[in-house]
This record gives C-alpha cells, sequence and structure tokens, in this order.
C-alpha cells in the first residue's frame, strides 16, 4: 500500500462518519464531549496515528480472521469455537473499519457474524450457544448484545430490532440489588469485569434508540464507583485489591454511563498512565482485554492521555504479530487477533460506541 493510498483513506472515514450521521436513528451518537485538545481530533489524525505499518498490520489481522470464519458465520477455535463473544468482536474489528452488513470490503463477513448472533439469541433474549466455552456466558452475551446494537445501527432492520430488544431486557433482568452482573443471567451476585459488559450493551442499545431505564444506569455507576479503590484502580469484586484490565474497565463504565469528568476519572486515569505499554512481550493476564478497554479510556481521555498512549500500544502490538497477520491469544488467536484489530483502528471513529 503506498503513501497515496493510506492517504486517500481520510475522506472516506469522513465519509463514512457522514453516512453514519445521516443514517435513520442517528439520535444513536448522542451527545459527543468536545477533546480537551484539538490536535486530538481523530478526523485530523487518523492518518498520523495509523501509519502504513499500523494499516498494513490491520490489513493483515482482518484478512486473517475473514479466513477463519466459520461456514456458519462463527468465529473460535479450541474449546472457544463457535462462542458468541469472539463472534462478536470479530464482527466489530470489521465494522470498525469501515465495513457493515453487507456492505464494504468484508460486508459479507459482518452480515454472516449477524447471521450467528441472531440464530442463537434464544427466545427469552439470552444470546448463547450451549456447549461452548466462555469465562462465563454473560461476558458472550454483553459482547453480542453490542454488536447487534451497533449492527442494528447501520442497517435499521426489524428483525435485529426485536432480537436486541429481548437481550436487553435480559441484561436489565439480570441485574443483582449491588446494581452488578456477574457470569450468570440471574441477579446474584456481580463482578466488574461482566458488568462493564452489560453497560457498554446497554449504552450502545440506548444510542440506537432502544429504551433503557435510568435507574438501571444509574444503580450501575453507584456500584462502579463503590469499586474504585484509594489508589485511583478498580477492584474485580467489592474489598478486593486493583489491577490493570479491570480499572480500564472501570473508567470505561464510567464513560459507558455518561460520566466523563470528576474524581474518579482523574484518579483512574492517573492509575492507568502507570501501565503505558513499553513495547516488551510481557505475558500480564488478560493482556487484551485490558488493552481493549484502555484504549477507550484513553480516546476518550483525549489530549496528552491519548497522544501518549495509542503509539505505545500500537507499536507494542505491531512487534507483537505473528508472521500469518494474527495475535495469539490464550482463549483462542481469533479473538486476539479482533481484539488487537479493534485497539489498532479506535482513530478510526467509525462506532458509534467509541466515538468521543
Amino acid at each position: 500500500m503506498t503513501a497515496h493510498h493510506l492517504d486517500s483513506r481520510v475522506p472516506r472515514r469522513r465519509f463514512l462518519a457522514r453516512q453514519l450521521l445521516l443514517a435513520p436513528g442517528a439520535a444513536w451518537l448522542g451527545a459527543r464531549r468536545a477533546s480537551a485538545d484539538a490536535s486530538a481530533d481523530p478526523e485530523q489524525t487518523a492518518v498520523e496515528f495509523i501509519n502504513l505499518a499500523a494499516q498494513r498490520a490491520i490489513d493483515r489481522g482482518l484478512a486473517f480472521l475473514a479466513a477463519a470464519q466459520h461456514s456458519d458465520g462463527a468465529f473460535g477455535s479450541g474449546g472457544y469455537s463457535r462462542n458468541v463473544a469472539v463472534c462478536g468482536l470479530a464482527g466489530m474489528a470489521f465494522m470498525a473499519g469501515g465495513s457493515t452488513p453487507g456492505r464494504g470490503p468484508y460486508g459479507t463477513q459482518v452480515g454472516r457474524c449477524l447471521d450467528f448472533i441472531l440464530e442463537n439469541t434464544q427466545d427469552d433474549g439470552f444470546i448463547h450457544v450451549p456447549g461452548t466455552s466462555s469465562h462465563g456466558p454473560m461476558y458472550g452475551h454483553g459482547f453480542a448484545t453490542l454488536f447487534l446494537a451497533e449492527a442494528y445501527g447501520m442497517t435499521m432492520r426489524g428483525d435485529v430490532r426485536e432480537k436486541l430488544a429481548k437481550a436487553v431486557r435480559v441484561i436489565v433482568d439480570s441485574q443483582n440489588d449491588e446494581g452488578g452482573w456477574r457470569y450468570q443471567p440471574m441477579p446474584r451476585d456481580a463482578d466488574l469485569s461482566v458488568t462493564v459488559c452489560q453497560i457498554m450493551a446497554l449504552r450502545a442499545a440506548r444510542n440506537a434508540g432502544l429504551y433503557v431505564p435510568h435507574a438501571t444506569i444509574d444503580r450501575c455507576v453507584d456500584y462502579v464507583k463503590r469499586s474504585q479503590n484509594a489508589d485511583g484502580g478498580f477492584m474485580y469484586m467489592q474489598g478486593g485489591q486493583s489491577a490493570f484490565p479491570r480499572s480500564a474497565a472501570g473508567i470505561v463504565a464510567l464513560y459507558s454511563a455518561g460520566i466523563y469528568e470528576g474524581a474518579e476519572i482523574e484518579k483512574g486515569l492517573a492509575y492507568l498512565e502507570e501501565s503505558l505499554p513499553h513495547g516488551g512481550f510481557n505475558r500480564e493476564s488478560h493482556y487484551f482485554y485490558g488493552h481493549y478497554y484502555a484504549v477507550q479510556a484513553m480516546w476518550h481521555a483525549g489530549g496528552k492521555y491519548w497522544l501518549k498512549w495509542y503509539p505505545a500500544i500500537r507499536d507494542e502490538l505491531l512487534a507483537r504479530q505473528r508472521d500469518d497477520g494474527a495475535w495469539m491469544d490464550s482463549i483462542c488467536q481469533e479473538y486476539g487477533t479482533a481484539m488487537a484489530t479493534i485497539i489498532l483502528q479506535m482513530p478510526n471513529n467509525y462506532l458509534p460506541i467509541f466515538q468521543r
């Protein structure tokens, strides 16, 4: 790919952004928070941040995912074969590059992802493939519902809305008394990790025009705030210690609930800065999960946070990519590759859930 071809992506990004704004249901975009630093405007800096090497890595990653898709639209390998979370994330990776169901370079693949998620949305709205491995079924439900909401905003299809509404109801009904969610679709216990998956799905659904009770969001905000430790990091469950992955998730949970400023945000960002990527081949647990949320947190924060964070994680991910275009993860390579390409494509600003 030449520099000219890379530069030509800028007007295409702007065109796609306009198409999304003009699409039916544009109310799903919500209010965008102004950046504290004009130089962090994604339309102005996409070419700068997604440099030639990064774009090549993205292209190779998406090509790997396209070749890895199952005939029924699913993704995943090993114990995570046909996992709905992996499928939803792969679909979002394609959409983060500008494809939509049936349109764009990976429109066919996105459409197959959508078909698979719809096919595995149960009558009660729970999105799950029995017998597949996961860290907990509500993780899969949350990521799959998020994908459905983004797809609905792009298609406005009635069948998608119907199943999305049922999936949202599952989330609302399974919130526990603390204000959070956990592994099963039952209002029992809660942890921060599963909770952020649900609040992002609810935010995306609300953006797409579906009803989400304010009380559900308010209870979630209270739970997330109570999950923050004095050091600015966030605990997995009440009384636990801080750690990078869940702290990144905690900040994104607050952003997803419409909280963009305040002591919780500032303390959380300061905590995350201590984990700035340094280019090493570390084996930290939940690597892609943590950086998926961290790049969102820094994207929303903008300014100095974004300007420092994105180049660091971009260069670290480029060094970790395999020759076949994939990124490895203990869950499966399709999961690692989907996460990596979503992170790298954040400056594209295509997906409403990520928009600032």
